[in-house]
């Protein structure tokens, strides 16, 4: 190996400590190695571990009990309803009811909105997200699109309809009401029908058709045709199976079959004086 060149240009000193710190150099070099392993295994043993102190175990939270469904519930429902003689204690009978798991998981009773002495009644199947936070049906995207319906036939919500869900509670993640919970909120639908009393019901999904007017077809075979609702105290009231405005929002192209069902339920308003 050649010897280097003493004539050769030295180096600033400053420039190289400037070069091997921007290299990420931080550390002289010994004349002897050294183990860094055994250096890092004597500092760790050296150290005290930290006392770790256990958690303190949560206190015990008394969970609500849940009303499992069943059949003594939904007769009890029917008797509650039966007492009720006006909307006002209709809906405190809701609130004071407790034999439906769905209520312990909702926010609150949705009840109704809209004008309970309007001609036009909708029902609709259980309250959304959007529904249980307002404490009012249909008031999400589809309560929206629900607005421009009526209003297309010119209807105002607020004054000309009244409109309210067979399932006042909104099934936790939206899910599906199972049979029985359904079966348990059945009769305070009816009664709020019946002390509504419109001139015309009009239902909105297949759910609805199938607690309101007993129906077993699909809600696309049903839609357009009227039915009659027949109350407890033997009224008879036309109704008109329609599609979901949820539906419409997913099928946009079937907006016109329910273009058609709301031109006809404004025809039968006006033969019927609303």
């Amino acid at each position: 190996m050649s010897s280097a060149d003493p004539k050769a240009p030295q180096p600033d000193l400053a420039d190289l400590i400037r070069f091997y710190a921007e290299a990420g150099v931080d550390e002289a070099l010994d004349d002897a190695p050294a183990d860094r392993f055994a250096e890092a295994a004597s500092a760790q043993g050296s150290r005290t571990p930290p006392q770790r102190q256990a958690a303190p175990s949560p206190s015990p939270r008394s969970a609500p009990a849940l009303s499992v469904p069943d059949e003594a519930q939904a007769a009890k429902a029917r008797e509650l309803a039966r007492q009720a003689r006006t909307l006002e204690e209709l809906r405190d009978i809701l609130d004071g009811f407790d034999g439906c798991n769905l209520k312990f998981t909702a926010k609150q009773t949705v009840f109704s909105d809209g004008n309970p002495r309007a001609p036009l009644m909708l029902v609709g199947e259980a309250p959304g997200r959007d529904e249980d936070i307002k404490g009012k049906p249909f008031v999400g995207r589809s309560g929206q699109l629900l607005d421009r319906m009526l209003a297309a036939i010119g209807i105002e919500r607020a004054s000309g309809a009244y409109i309210a869900n067979v399932i006042p509670w909104r099934p936790p993640g939206n899910r599906t009401p199972t049979p029985l919970e359904t079966e348990i909120c059945r009769p305070f639908i009816k009664r709020q029908i019946e002390l509504v009393n419109p001139r015309v019901l009009v239902t909105l999904g297949g759910p609805s058709a199938k607690v309101v007017l007993n129906a077993t077809d699909g809600v696309l075979k049903l839609r357009g045709k009227w039915q009659a609702h027949t109350t407890a105290s033997g009224v008879e009231i036309p109704a008109m199976p329609t599609l979901h405005p949820a539906y419409l929002l997913r099928n946009p192209a079937h907006k016109k079959l329910a273009w058609r069902d709301f031109l006809e339920i404004r025809a039968k308003l006006d033969t019927l004086g609303g």
